[in-house]
């Protein structure tokens, strides 16, 4: 979704919500000058890719902290 800057300052909130689902691009004088973007989008991607993939008795806390542990 492409909005303005002034766009955003009146609804921030809502634009925060709506950055969960999709970008939101924002521009300032017709020209772009940002990109709001949800930084957890690859993750879940990558999570969901890997669902059916997995055993069953691995479940994404146990996923989180191996991660954690081999750091």
């Amino acid at each position: 979704m492409k909005i303005t800057a002034t766009e955003l300052k009146s609804n921030l909130g809502k634009y925060l919500q709506l950055v969960e689902k999709e970008d939101v691009i924002i521009n300032k004088n017709g020209k772009t000058i940002a990109v709001l973007s949800n930084p957890n989008k690859d993750r879940l991607s990558i999570l969901n890719s890997l669902k059916g993939i997995l055993p069953n008795d691995i479940s994404e806390n146990n996923i989180r902290n191996e991660r954690l542990l081999n750091k």
